[in-house]
């Protein structure tokens, strides 16, 4: 059995009424700033998993992808709507947002922010296509055909991002556009992606649509071997238990835990990206973790995971989950970009821009030869400065958090959690 991991983000943009063009040709800075990026990546990856952990079912989505789509709209951002995708999205672009994440020195030009998230967008693809696993981030404008945006939008879009405009026609012809770019979802994300824009999502009003998307499969770096895996109870939140096949082996993986928590983390192969587990003590425990997730916790964590022997046991599971994200972002504080206050004049010189639709789907497939997964973590307790002797056992058979990152930027790129693996 194969493991597939992706997901697709859409951003649909639409004309408003509004005139007005004021032109914007900032100086391009060259530095390398992908650390910051990456920080603020992950506080917006926790905070929106927080507003979207309501509910009992299992979640999983790629903060990277909807980052990613948001961060080329934001390139045509501009005065308060500018501000407020960044302080929504942690973009280290203001004063407020660098003292939020704890960042020393200035922040970011726009320029400079799409020059290093351009830079982990790259260096992940590079290493993604080295044979070691699959990782591609692929990102797609399309414009409506005629439409005249600014040439230092598209430009800047295109070289950072690798995003070059396609023109199509929602005006005459919308059902074929959408069509065309369901297409190229479908075809970036090994056709796991299907029909990411629903009939009605477009239509005539609709100018420009950005879409990312974010294809992951890799093994593990020390595979489950399938003739130990074996059906075994998951307790769910309520008590009742499910039986679900349980994969299991003994190998050295970073590991660490406190009085309520059990942290694993299992590398793919090539020891570039990993799985990290996030396993409360308590069967319903999971309510508490996620109360204490934050992405200071999820770093300190991490960092105090030495590699150890463990006896590993956890659920295969597979799941797919679709979201409209317009509320949710709006409610997080990003208002202005979803309504007729929305300023994109970075996009076409005008003030009749806005954002009318936010999608974001994605789908997991964790088995005995790999995962792609997300997760995150909480627990305000510090980790314990020595580890017990024993072999320490991390049986996930109860609702946990799991989480899939690049190790070299420290970007998380998909978040998640298991409540019912059969589910």
């Amino acid at each position: 059995m194969s493991m597939h991991g992706i997901t697709a983000a859409l951003l649909v943009l639409a004309s408003a009424m509004g005139s007005g063009r004021n032109s914007d040709a900032a100086k391009m800075d060259r530095s390398d700033e992908t650390t910051p990026v990456a920080q603020g990546n992950n506080a917006f990856a926790v905070g929106l998993y927080q507003q979207l952990q309501g509910g009992e079912g299992n979640l999983f989505f790629s903060p990277y992808s909807i980052s990613t789509a948001l961060a080329m709209t934001y390139a045509g951002a501009r005065g308060r709507t500018q501000d407020q995708m960044a302080q929504t999205l942690c973009y280290p672009t203001t004063a407020e947002v660098v003292q939020k994440l704890g960042l020393a020195g200035e922040p970011l030009t726009q320029e400079q922010f799409a020059e290093a998230f351009g830079r982990i967008i790259k260096d992940l693809n590079a290493r993604g296509g080295k044979g070691k696993y699959e990782l591609r981030v692929a990102n797609a404008l399309w414009g409506q055909q005629g439409y005249e945006f600014l040439r230092a939008f598209t430009q800047l879009v295109e070289k950072q991002y690798g995003s070059k405009l396609q023109e199509v026609d929602f005006v005459a012809a919308v059902e074929k556009a959408r069509r065309t770019i369901n297409s190229w979802v479908e075809k970036k994300t090994n056709d796991k992606i299907k029909d990411l824009i629903g009939p009605g999502v477009l239509n005539a009003a609709t100018r420009l649509v950005l879409t990312n998307a974010i294809y992951f499969k890799g093994n593990w770096a020390s595979q489950f071997k399938k003739d130990r895996t074996t059906d075994g109870p998951f307790t769910l939140l309520n008590g009742r238990k499910v039986q679900t096949p349980m994969m299991n082996q003994k190998a050295r993986f970073g590991y660490a835990e406190t009085d309520s928590l059990q942290v694993l983390e299992m590398p793919y192969a090539g020891e570039e990206l990993s799985m990290v587990v996030l396993l409360p003590r308590k069967t319903d425990g999971i309510g508490e973790l996620e109360k204490d997730l934050t992405a200071e916790n999820l770093a300190q964590w991490l960092d105090k995971a030495p590699n150890r022997e463990v006896i590993v046991t956890m659920p295969k599971f597979k799941m797919t989950n679709k979201f409209s994200m317009s509320a949710v972002l709006a409610s997080m504080g990003m208002k202005d970009a979803f309504t007729a206050a929305a300023d994109f004049s970075g996009m076409n010189g005008g003030r009749d821009l806005f954002i009318s639709a936010v999608i974001h789907q994605a789908y997991v497939d964790v088995n005995e030869e790999g995962t792609e997964a997300a997760a995150a973590t909480g627990v305000a307790i510090s980790l314990t400065a020595a580890l017990p002797d024993r072999t320490p056992v991390f049986r996930a058979d109860h609702p946990f958090l799991f989480l899939i990152r690049d190790k070299a930027s420290g970007s998380i790129l998909f978040l998640g959690r298991v409540m019912n693996p059969q589910s």
